[in-house]
């Protein structure tokens, strides 16, 4: 069967998701295209295309154990000079990131890894580009702002022409998504529903 290429990641929702992938190409980075916006779970792995089911297995359970969690992105950083990326900044949510990350590399698991830096989640906005075009991603997006309740990850597959295609959705168990993962209303007044 050979090898393919895969990703675990949280997909960032419409309408942000759309709107940092044309910004991120409009800073010309080339990729842009072909790499939904996201946050890694798990970076890209080359596996064995018969490990899938299993790969599969092992992610409904990490999926189902977990629980829904506040997701905030704010404003820029960047890896340079250690690695060429500018990326937005999770602000809320990153304990939830960190702790699925490690189990759905788990050494007990099929797709156990090694990362080749310490595990930071966050958003790309421009990855390997001209140094003018990555200071002007971290200035422009330096007020950018965005939450989301999130339920789930993903995994894809990397084809041949290095686009990033979704194979499965895997939803947290928790089905109801608790209070505080929900943006704030506009009464705070009243007690939150205790279900």
């Amino acid at each position: 069967m050979g090898t393919v290429t895969i990703g675990v990641s949280i997909a960032v929702p419409e309408p942000h998701g759309s709107l940092l992938q044309e910004l991120r190409a409009g800073f010309g980075d080339a990729a842009a295209h072909g790499i939904p916006t996201h946050v890694t779970l798990l970076p890209p792995t080359e596996v064995d295309a018969a490990e899938l089911p299993a790969i599969e297995a092992h992610l409904v359970e990490v999926a189902t154990a977990a629980r829904p969690f506040p997701m905030r992105l704010s404003g820029t950083g960047t890896f340079r000079p250690l690695s060429p990326v500018v990326y937005i900044r999770v602000v809320e949510g990153a304990e939830g990131c960190a702790r699925l990350q490690k189990q759905v590399r788990d050494a007990s698991g099929p797709v156990a890894r090694d990362l080749l830096f310490p595990y930071h989640p966050h958003v790309t906005v421009a990855h390997g580009i001209d140094e003018a075009s990555m200071d002007r991603a971290y200035e422009e997006l330096s007020g950018y702002e965005a939450e989301w309740p999130c339920t789930g990850f993903a995994l894809y597959e990397q084809g041949p022409d290095g686009v990033w295609r979704k194979l499965r959705e895997f939803p947290f168990g928790g089905a109801v998504v608790p209070p505080q993962a929900t943006a704030p209303t506009e009464d705070t007044s009243l007690p939150a529903h205790q279900g």
